[in-house]
């Protein structure tokens, strides 16, 4: 496995807000934590990193956090040399690294491993295309198409080593989790009722689901973050939706928290019955959780986004149950509003045994490894690969 001597860069630019520098975050901490890689991280917009890593000083140009260096991606200009160049180079979604980066991996003696992290998806296709190289049609450099996913053909999830045992730690204890949602404004008496986390995208039917909770026979406790679903949460709460506003109608609570770093974000949906995710990262973590979830997918052109959404509910073992016609409908790939007075009293008859479903398919994408562990097998047959050709050794 690679030592202290492998050093890594891992472009990112943030699209999604919040989604693509989550799952790099994760995969440089990881990286660095768990395997002692040397790791750069490479970010065009602090701002949103500094959302959910509060450590970090959004007008630095150059910064450690938690054993990575974090440098600002300010463009594509930029001079280079072969010592800036990493021994792997990782593209987060086919964003473009800076043209001098790529001439000086051309001229390296020993040439860099050069990868194109894909997004997560469980279409078939993606088992044919995982790991195909592609060659630089001027400077011979190979890149290679790493894609996460739900098979063992695929690059697996990203997980964290101990992150399953620190899941059931936690969540077989009840009064850490009252504990921990007790900053959030959550009382001893809002335990009992049915907890709800909510990320979602704007688009979400989130006010026709909090009239079927505020009317409903069985107490929600919703915990929402600030900026997330803010029109229909202002709506609800009469007020501005900051940090630590609440109330009660009906049967629904409603309260809204502040964004939180990842490791407690974490906790979120493990102290969870139920969660409502969007895009990569908050989705992979919500499996992790081991609870029901519902998915909101990032929306794509020609409603591609469906396509993507279909195949994972395919995978994932939930045709013809409300679980499915509740992601369907919450991402508008059904015909009309749908009935959430009707489907929502549907899950909730469905949740021991979605819970039970959420725990075996957990244990499924445990076998498959993790992503970065599967990522560095593969870097370290590369790197060997290239040290042959070049006629030199890696340690």
């Amino acid at each position: 496995m690679s030592d202290t001597t492998t050093s890594l860069a891992l472009f990112c630019k943030v699209v999604d807000n919040f989604g693509d520098i989550g799952i790099c975050w994760r995969l440089a901490r990881q990286l660095r934590r768990e395997h002692a890689i040397a790791v750069t991280l490479w970010v065009d917009d602090l701002h949103s990193f500094a959302r959910i890593c509060p450590a970090i000083d959004a007008g630095a140009g150059l910064q450690q956090v938690d054993g990575v260096t974090v440098r600002h991606w300010r463009g594509q200009d930029g001079s280079f040399g072969p010592a800036d160049v990493a021994d792997i180079v990782i593209e987060f979604f086919a964003c473009d690294i800076p043209p001098a980066y790529i001439e000086a991996m051309a001229v390296r003696t020993l040439r860099p491993v050069w990868l194109n992290l894909e997004g997560l998806s469980a279409e078939q296709w993606v088992e044919g295309c995982h790991t195909l190289p592609s060659t630089h049609p001027r400077l011979g450099l190979v890149k290679h198409f790493f894609f996460p996913g739900f098979t063992g053909n695929t690059g697996g999830l990203l997980r964290e080593a101990q992150l399953d045992a620190e899941r059931a730690r936690f969540q077989a204890d009840p009064a850490g989790m009252a504990a921990f949602l007790a900053p959030y404004g959550v009382t001893a008496a809002e335990m009992a009722a049915t907890r709800v986390s909510l990320f979602c995208y704007p688009h979400a039917p989130v006010a026709a689901l909090f009239d079927v909770w505020q009317h409903s026979g069985k107490a929600v406790l919703c915990l929402v973050p600030e900026g997330v679903a803010t029109q229909a949460a202002e709506a609800f709460l009469g007020g501005p939706a900051r940090p630590g506003a609440g109330t009660t109608r009906g049967a629904l609570t409603l309260r809204v928290m502040p964004f939180v770093a990842q490791p407690d974000y974490d906790r979120l949906l493990w102290a969870c019955d139920f969660n409502f995710v969007r895009g990569e990262d908050s989705f992979v973590r919500a499996q992790w959780a081991a609870r029901p979830f519902v998915w909101h997918i990032y929306p794509q052109d020609e409603n591609l986004h469906h396509v993507k959404l279909r195949a994972f509910l395919q995978r994932y073992g939930a045709p013809g149950s409300a679980l499915e016609e509740a992601c369907l409908r919450w991402n508008g790939a059904l015909a009309g509003p749908g009935n959430w007075s009707a489907l929502w009293p549907r899950l909730d008859a469905d949740m021991p045994a979605l819970a039970s479903h959420a725990t075996d398919w957990e244990r499924r994408m445990l076998d498959l490894g993790d992503l970065a562990g599967n990522l560095l097998a593969f870097s370290d047959a590369l790197r060997q690969q290239n040290a042959e050709k070049s006629g030199k050794t890696t340690v």
